[in-house]
C-alpha cells in the first residue's frame, strides 16, 4: 500500500519519530511518502510535492500528538479527507485535552477511520483494512 505520513517536522525528536514510524510501515511491506525525506526546494515546490504524495498515496497515516495536532498535519489530513483518501490517525500522547476531555479535534477525529494509540495498534488497523479490501475483491 502506498502510505503517506503526515507529521511535525521541526524539532530532531519529531524528525526521528518520523523516520521510526516509517522505517515500521516499509518493513510490513508498504511504500512510505515522508515529505521530510522527498521534499525539497523552495516553500511552493515543497507544498506541491506534499500534496502529489497525498494524491498518490491509497492511506494517509497522521501523527496527532501533542496539545493540539501541527497545522500542517491538519491541512494534510483536511485535503486527503476531501480528495476520498483513507486516513488512520496516530496519537501516542496519553494527555486528554479537548471540550469532551477527546485526544483530538473533532474535525480530525472525523476525517480519521480511527486513532492507533500506538505503532503495534497502527499495524494492525492497517492490516485490518488490507484484509477488508482483500474481502471485497
Amino acid at each position: 500500500m502506498r502510505i503517506y505520513l503526515a507529521a511535525p517536522l521541526f524539532s530532531n525528536a519529531e524528525r526521528e519519530y518520523n523516520l521510526r514510524v516509517s522505517r515500521m510501515l516499509s518493513e510490513l511491506g508498504h511504500s512510505v511518502f515522508l515529505p521530510q525525506r522527498e521534499c525539497t526546494g523552495t516553500k511552493q515546490e515543497i507544498f506541491r510535492c506534499c500534496l502529489s504524495g497525498i494524491d498518490e498515496a491509497e492511506l494517509v497515516v497522521a501523527v496527532l500528538d501533542g496539545a493540539a495536532c501541527d497545522d500542517g498535519t491538519a491541512f494534510e489530513v483536511g485535503y486527503a479527507y476531501a480528495k476520498g483518501k483513507r486516513i488512520l490517525g496516530l496519537r501516542t500522547d496519553f494527555r486528554n485535552v479537548g471540550e469532551h476531555g477527546g485526544a483530538v479535534n473533532l474535525m480530525l477525529s472525523e476525517a480519521c477511520e480511527g486513532i492507533a494509540r500506538d505503532e503495534d495498534s497502527l499495524a494492525a488497523m492497517i492490516g485490518g483494512l488490507e484484509d477488508a479490501e482483500e474481502a471485497q475483491s
